[in-house]
C-alpha cells in the first residue's frame, strides 16, 4: 500500500520561501507520476507541479511556472516542491499526490483537468501572510 508523508509547510512572507518534502513508501513501479496539488478555502484543488519518473519530466501550471521547481531523490524515495517568490494567493493545503495515470496526471496539472484518482498524502498547510 502506498504510504506518502509531506512536510515543510508553514508560515512565510510574501516573497519568501519553503520547500516542501514528500517520502514515498510501499511502492515499487518505476513508470508514474508523483507531484503536488494544492487546495485553497473555498476552492477546488489546483494540480501544481508533477514529475514523470520514466524521463523526468517536470510539468507546472501557469500559476507557478518560474517561481515552483521540484525534484526527487531516489535513493530516499522523496520529492520535494522548492516555492519561491511566495505570493498570498499561495496559501493551501498542499498535497503530495502519486498516480500511475500519467497523461491524466499531466493534465490535471498543464489544464487544470479534474483529478478523479492517485494515492494522496495527508497534506501541510502553507500560509503566505505578512
Amino acid at each position: 500500500q502506498v504510504h506518502l508523508v509531506e512536510s515543510g509547510g508553514g508560515l512565510v512572507q510574501p516573497g519568501g520561501s519553503l520547500r516542501l518534502s514528500c517520502t514515498v513508501s510501499g511502492f515499487t513501479s518505476d513508470y508514474y507520476a508523483i507531484g503536488w496539488f494544492r487546495q485553497a478555502p473555498g476552492k477546488t484543488r489546483e494540480g501544481v507541479s508533477c514529475v514523470r519518473t520514466v524521463d523526468g519530466n517536470t510539468y507546472y501550471s501557469d500559476s507557478v511556472k518560474g517561481r515552483f521547481t521540484i525534484s526527487r531523490d531516489n535513493a530516499k524515495n522523496t520529492v520535494y516542491l522548492q516555492m519561491n517568490s511566495l505570493k498570498p494567493e499561495d496559501t493551501a493545503v498542499y498535497y503530495c499526490v502519486l498516480d500511475t495515470s500519467i497523461p491524466d496526471y499531466i493534465a490535471a496539472v498543464v489544464y487544470g483537468a479534474p483529478m478523479a484518482h492517485g494515492s494522496w498524502g495527508q497534506g501541510t498547510q502553507v500560509t503566505v501572510s505578512s
